[in-house]
C-alpha cells in the first residue's frame, strides 16, 4: 500500500470558515500521512487538534470566516500554494473550500492538482434549491422542497409541503454570512412556529417536506469520480445514530452494501459530469419505497474514514492516487465497518435511550473499527478535542444558566 501512493507529491487540507472541532479533517491528515504523504493543512490556531497531530508535516494558521471576497480567499490558497513549494493535491474539507477551487482552478493549477469538475458544478450542488432541481432532471428522487423569497413565499410552501417542515441553510457562504438555522437542519412544527422564526423576508432558507423518521432511514454515499463523471470508488452505508438526534453529524454509522443506493449515486455523477471527491446523505422513505436525496457535499465527508475496499483505499487515498497518474486499486467495500464519532455518541444514545426506553443494539452488537479521535499512534488530537469541547460545552452552560437568571422575577 505504501508504494501505491506518490509521496513526492504533498497534500493540502484546504479549509475555509471556523470549525476547529472538523473530525474529517483529522482523518484527512491521517490517512494520508501514514503512508508517508507529506501533509499540509490549514487551520485556525496552532493548538487546533488537527494541528497537533504526529502525521501533520505543517500547519498553516490562515483564520478565515467566508464572509472574504473569492479573490482574497484564492489569493490566500495561492500564497500558501507558493509557499509549501510543490504542487499539493488539494483537499476540500467543507463546500466554500470546494466551491473556490472550482471556480478559481484556472489560477490555482498553478500550485495544486485539481480534479477537472465543470466550474460551476460544486455551487449548484452545495445549494440546496438547485440540487433539487439537478435531481428533477436525472431522475434521481429527493424530498419535496421550495426556496422561498418572502413571508408569502414562506407561508405558501409550509402549507403545500405540510408540517412539520425541514428548514436548512439555502448554499454555501450565505449559511456563514447570512445563517437562516443554527447547524445544518431545524424541524418546525407549524406555521406559527415557522413565522415567529422569521418576522420579516426570510433569510436565503431551503423548506422541504419531513419524512417522519419512524418511516425513514438514513443512508450515505462516499464517492470520487473521475474525469466524465466516472466513480474510481463508491461506497454505501447505513448512518445509525446523528447529533442532534435524527438532524446532525453522524455519530455512529456502519458500512453496508447498497446495490440500490450505488447505481443512483453513480448515474447521477456520470449525468451531470462530476469529478471529484462527494459525500452524498440519502433518506430511505418507506411510504413509497424510494431513496431520496437530501445532499450532495462537493468535498470529503467528515466521515469518510468509515469506508475502505478491500485494498485499504479511501476516496482521500483515490483521489491522490489519480491525480497523480497512478492507478486506483478497484475491489469491493469493507463490509461492516463501524465509525464511531466520539463525543458525538454519547449524547445521541442518551438521547435514544431517552426516546426509544432502551440502550441501542448497536452499543452492544458493533464494536468501532474507527474512532474520529482516538488513536493509539496519534493521540494528542484526542486530547486537545477533548479539552477544548469541554471548555465549549461549559460556556454554553454557563450562558444557558445567566439566561436563566435573567429570566426568574
Amino acid at each position: 500500500m505504501v508504494s501505491l501512493l506518490d509521496n513526492e507529491v504533498p497534500v493540502l487540507l484546504a479549509r475555509i470558515g471556523n470549525y476547529p472541532l472538523h473530525h474529517g479533517s483529522l482523518g484527512v491528515v491521517r490517512t494520508v500521512g501514514r503512508l508517508g504523504v507529506p501533509v499540509h493543512a490549514v487551520v485556525e490556531d496552532r493548538f487546533t487538534p488537527v494541528a497537533l497531530s504526529r502525521h501533520l508535516r505543517r500547519g498553516i494558521v490562515w483564520p478565515t470566516t467566508g464572509r472574504e471576497e473569492p479573490e482574497r480567499l484564492a489569493d490566500g490558497l495561492l500564497s500558501i500554494g507558493r509557499a509549501i513549494g510543490a504542487r499539493c493535491v488539494a483537499v476540500p474539507t467543507d463546500d466554500e473550500a470546494a466551491i473556490l477551487l472550482a471556480e478559481h482552478a484556472d489560477r490555482l493549477k498553478e500550485c495544486f492538482l485539481l480534479p477537472p469538475v465543470p466550474a460551476h458544478l460544486p455551487r449548484l450542488l452545495a445549494c440546496k434549491a438547485s440540487l433539487h432541481r439537478i435531481c428533477c432532471e436525472a431522475g434521481v428522487p429527493s424530498p419535496r422542497s421550495r426556496a422561498p423569497e418572502s413571508r408569502d413565499e414562506l407561508v405558501d410552501a409550509g402549507r403545500e409541503l405540510g408540517y412539520p417542515l425541514v428548514l436548512k441553510n439555502l448554499a454555501a457562504f450565505s449559511r456563514l454570512r447570512t445563517p437562516a438555522v443554527c447547524g445544518s437542519t431545524t424541524v418546525v412544527p407549524d406555521e406559527r412556529e415557522l413565522l415567529d422564526r422569521f418576522p420579516d423576508a426570510p433569510p436565503p432558507v431551503l423548506v422541504q417536506e419531513c419524512i417522519p423518521r419512524q418511516q425513514a432511514e438514513d443512508w450515505i454515499t462516499h464517492i470520487y469520480c473521475g474525469a466524465g463523471g466516472v466513480p474510481r470508488v463508491l461506497f454505501t452505508g447505513l448512518k445509525l445514530r446523528s447529533w442532534p438526534p435524527y438532524a446532525g453529524m453522524t455519530a455512529r454509522a456502519v458500512a453496508l452494501r447498497n446495490p440500490e443506493l450505488a447505481r443512483l449515486a453513480e448515474r447521477l455523477c456520470r449525468r451531470i459530469g462530476y469529478s471529484g471527491l462527494a459525500d452524498l446523505d440519502w433518506r430511505y422513505d418507506r411510504r413509497d419505497g424510494q431513496y431520496k436525496l437530501v445532499d450532495f457535499n462537493p468535498r470529503t465527508g467528515a466521515q469518510f474514514r468509515l469506508f475502505e475496499n478491500v485494498h485499504g483505499i479511501d476516496v482521500v487515498r483515490a483521489m491522490h492516487l489519480d491525480l497523480t497518474g497512478r492507478e486506483v486499486p478497484d475491489g469491493p467495500q469493507a463490509e461492516g465497518r463501524v465509525f464511531v464519532a466520539g463525543q458525538l455518541d454519547f449524547p445521541s444514545a442518551a438521547a435514544w435511550l431517552r426516546e426509544e426506553g432502551r440502550v441501542p443494539s448497536d452499543l452492544l452488537r458493533e464494536r468501532p473499527t474507527e474512532r474520529a479521535w482516538l488513536c493509539r499512534d496519534d493521540p494528542l488530537p484526542a486530547v486537545a478535542e477533548a479539552i477544548r469541547f469541554t471548555g465549549l460545552v461549559a460556556r454554553r452552560l454557563m450562558r444557558s444558566a445567566r439566561s436563566g437568571r435573567a429570566g426568574c422575577p
